[in-house]
């Protein structure tokens, strides 16, 4: 395999590449590049010999020789409306393919971070073939995200015959859902700011699968309030939501929707946690504190618990305008849907019993139906004071789930409101609930083809109900 001798360097991510030209230089590297780059190196005190990528055939002369090629693109964005930018990376993106499929002659860096590896092998003469073939694939796939993203730039077809995606990795994960499944997470180069893909992690142990899985869910449950909420979450689903302007008592709140299963959850916040509430959500063990900011004292507080994560996601606090698409992977195959971002427009739901609601307990139906929407289905929901008092999900029955939220509220279903996530099925789920307790109102999708029984069932136990015409 061919000795590093020469080095080509066109690069637009110039970090940390001062430091790695010098080094290359001691080793005595004959270090090429074009005239911009020739003068920001002796700016450095760094000589070079001048080339240009102007050409295939100057291309092909400078890989006969050059056998360390340095090079990274700038974003696509700078380039599409750009034809002379274009036509350079063109050249460009043929220089770092050209190199990286003759990897036996030619070791082909994209990303700075590799810089050190390649200092410490150079020193310690192990530029090995495993090596090269690793930079190799790297640079291989570097390129190919930047056609992918290229394609998409001119033509961006919702859904195309042809599916390419580009993700970077962001991090090694703790473990997969399991103990002995290992996992990354990978993120996409045009992220949302207010999402669990661009969080900042400020403090805790490694993210595992289940931690993420969870975020997400606490991010985009808290992303349809507007209002200061705390949302509580555990196993993807929420055990209690509430909002108020004093975030201490929404907490509290939130937690006596369900005492019990908070424990070793995710707190998610759409306001900055300070001083006060720290202290309340320190009292209890937890797996994750989401919020968009985090006041320095509240830090302080954290900062004793080492391994508690703290994820930081602006955005969360302002009104989202993401209309984007989401992805579900099956063996050999995946499936691409429009995220579920339509808002909720009470004016367009239809009362369909004798006895009316009143315009406060509408208000109360809009949040209990915000907050059935995050709870597995099949979901029921029991709410009033904009806060949960009763919450089941996840049953094979929505009778069971109606039985459950009613046993973790007890008394404090009377005078809810009851939100479903899906239709009634059969009238049993508002039997079990209307026999005991008083509710102060239904709001559910309706369309099923027992909603007059429904209907009767309300009706009978003097009940209004709303359908929403809405999943």
């Amino acid at each position: 395999m061919a000795q590093i001798k020469n080095a080509l360097i066109k690069t637009w991510n110039n970090e940390g590449l001062i430091d790695f030209a010098k080094t290359l230089a001691g080793y005595g590297v004959l270090i090429r590049s074009d005239e911009e780059q020739s003068e920001f190196f002796k700016k450095e005190g760094i000589y070079t010999e001048k080339f240009s990528l102007s050409s295939y055939p100057d291309i092909f002369k400078l890989l006969e020789e050059d056998n360390l090629i340095v090079t990274n693109l700038k974003p696509i964005g700078f380039l599409i409306n750009d034809k002379t930018e274009l036509s350079g990376y063109s050249n460009h993106i043929f220089l770092i393919n050209h190199a990286a499929k003759r990897y036996e002659q030619h070791l082909t860096i994209v990303d700075p971070k590799d810089y050190t590896d390649v200092v410490e092998r150079l020193r310690d003469n192990k530029i090995d073939l495993e090596f090269r073939k690793k930079l190799a694939a790297k640079a291989l796939n570097y390129a190919i995200k930047y056609d992918i993203q290229l394609a998409k730039a001119i033509y961006n077809d919702k859904f195309p015959d042809i599916l390419n995606m580009c993700f970077d990795k962001r991090e090694d994960l703790r473990y997969g859902e399991n103990y002995h499944q290992e996992a990354a997470f990978y993120v996409s180069n045009n992220r949302s700011p207010e999402s669990v893909s661009s969080s900042t992690q400020l403090q805790g142990k490694k993210l595992s699968y289940n931690n993420i899985m969870d975020a997400n869910n606490a991010i985009e449950c808290i992303k349809e309030f507007d209002e200061p909420t705390v949302v509580i979450m555990k196993h993807a689903t929420p055990t209690g939501i509430a909002s108020s302007d004093n975030l201490v008592q929404a907490w509290k709140y939130a937690f006596e929707t369900d005492t019990d299963s908070p424990y070793g959850g995710i707190v998610s916040i759409n306001r900055r946690i300070d001083k006060d509430l720290a202290e309340e959500l320190s009292k209890l063990f937890l797996e994750i504190i989401i919020a968009p900011s985090f006041a320095d004292e509240s830090r302080e507080i954290f900062g004793k618990k080492k391994n508690l994560i703290l994820l930081e996601v602006r955005g969360i606090d302002k009104p989202s305008m993401r209309e984007d698409q989401e992805f579900r992977s099956v063996p050999d195959g995946l499936i691409i849907q429009d995220r579920d971002t339509k808002k909720i427009d009470y004016t367009d739901w239809k009362v369909v019993t004798e006895k009316k609601p009143s315009d406060e307990d509408i208000k109360t139906m809009v949040f209990g139906f915000k907050c059935v929407k995050w709870v597995r289905s099949n979901a029921i929901v029991f709410v009033k004071d904009k806060k949960t008092v009763g919450i089941g999900g996840g049953q094979t029955s929505r009778v069971d789930s109606s039985w459950i939220a009613v046993n973790k509220g007890k008394d404090k279903i009377n005078g809810s409101i009851m939100a479903s996530d899906a239709f009634f099925p059969f009238r049993d789920a508002v039997d079990v609930v209307a026999k005991d307790f008083k509710l102060k109102g239904i709001v559910q999708p309706g369309g099923s083809i027992r909603d007059k029984e429904i209907i009767d069932a309300a009706n009978e136990y003097g009940i209004p109900m709303v359908f929403t015409g809405q999943r």
